[in-house]
């Protein structure tokens, strides 16, 4: 991440930032619990220029929860790094983010193959003429951590439409009876998944069509929020105005309780949160200072 950088055009060195704080909360969470200085382990003056330039993660790892997993913050700079936004609407740069993303998968798996660190499928959602909006799959495999960051993306990162889908049926994996966030899309938006390493095209899941309407063949049912699709669709109603606003009529319709669905994800984060002595929250999601 510091190397590509150094490649981008602008400033990206709060990307740099909003990783090691990530993964620096991650090594927390684990069973085994690692430390910033097991992370660098024997690469003492890396760790040294690190904590120098980026002192922030390393003072807030404890106490503040990530808005997203690590390789959230590999693929926005992988974006980045494709070039301007309409450039990176392009087939052949699609083919280029995925090229650069499993070459970066490749090596990570050649140190580490428990997935913990890396994202197996890539989504490109867009509306007709509209740019090319990317998300991947939770890069956080395993309990707890893929279940702090889908109630961190409720709470505090996604879109609030796809956050009120995901909320319909998180923590409980059925839908609530007192919420129904779900939605479906308008005709004119395209939500395509791909296999980052098998680069194949992959059909929604279950639960994608239960939060999303996405058609599908699958009967398998992912954990909600899981889903690369859910970060694509997320990135996508942040900018595109006229499609939330199809997407906000249609949920408005329903009588919700959003506050009570909010009350019972943040209760399991915090249920989730109590056994890790070590890690005192604040009630505070991590901004990098750039952000």
């Amino acid at each position: 991440m510091e190397d590509m950088s150094n490649l981008t055009d602008g400033d990206t060195s709060f990307l740099v930032d909003e990783i090691l704080h990530s993964i620096f909360f991650m090594g927390k969470i684990t069973y085994l619990s690692f430390s910033p200085e097991d992370i660098f382990h024997g690469d003492e003056k890396f760790l040294d220029y690190m904590r120098e330039m980026y002192p922030r993660p390393f003072d807030l790892y404890s106490s503040q929860i990530p808005n997203r997993s690590p390789f959230s913050c590999v693929l926005d700079m992988v974006v980045r790094l494709s070039g301007p936004q309409e450039k990176a609407s392009s087939q052949n740069n699609l083919q280029e983010i995925q090229n650069k993303l499993r070459e970066l998968i490749s090596k990570l798996k050649q140190r580490d193959n428990s997935k913990m660190l890396f994202s197996t499928t890539l989504c490109v959602s867009s509306v007709s003429g509209s740019s090319k909006y990317y998300g991947v799959s939770m890069s956080t495999h395993r309990k707890p951590a893929r279940q702090i960051m889908v109630a961190a993306g409720c709470l505090s990162y996604w879109d609030d439409c796809v956050a009120a889908a995901v909320m319909s049926y998180c923590p409980q994996k059925r839908r609530k009876s007192y919420f129904d966030g779900t939605f479906q899309l308008p005709a004119d938006v395209r939500c395509e998944a791909f296999s980052i390493e098998g680069q194949r095209m992959m059909v929604p899941c279950r639960s994608c069509n239960n939060l999303f309407n996405l058609e599908t063949t699958e009967t398998k049912t992912n954990p909600y929020g899981n889903c690369a699709e859910t970060e694509s669709l997320s990135n996508l109603l942040k900018k595109e105005e006229r499609v939330k606003q199809q997407v906000q009529r249609c949920v408005s319709e329903r009588v919700n309780d959003r506050e009570r669905a909010e009350r019972d994800v943040l209760k399991q984060l915090k249920q989730i949160l109590k056994p890790y002595s070590g890690f005192t929250w604040d009630n505070s999601y991590y901004r990098p200072l750039d952000v």
